[in-house]
């Protein structure tokens, strides 16, 4: 079971709030909100500090899910 706060939790929050800074990057919307996603993303990461890998993981996720949301495929076409 993957609980708040375990490490399984903290990737998958991690992974979310990077995704949607992506999203609101490519919106255009992402200074009202970069302090906030900032702070939220250092806190999912801290419980992931032990695994050097995770952000670059995380982020390879994200981008994932952002471009499955824009209905880009693995190749960047629409």
């Amino acid at each position: 079971m993957v609980g708040f706060g375990s490490v399984e939790y903290s990737k998958e929050e991690l992974i979310a709030e990077m995704g949607a800074s992506f999203l609101n990057a490519l919106a255009g919307i992402k200074d009202a909100n970069f302090k906030n996603s900032l702070a939220y993303l250092k806190g999912w990461f801290k419980p992931l500090e032990e695994d050097p890998k995770m952000l670059i993981y995380a982020a390879q996720k994200a981008h994932q899910a952002a471009n499955y949301i824009l209905g880009i495929d693995q190749e960047g076409e629409e």
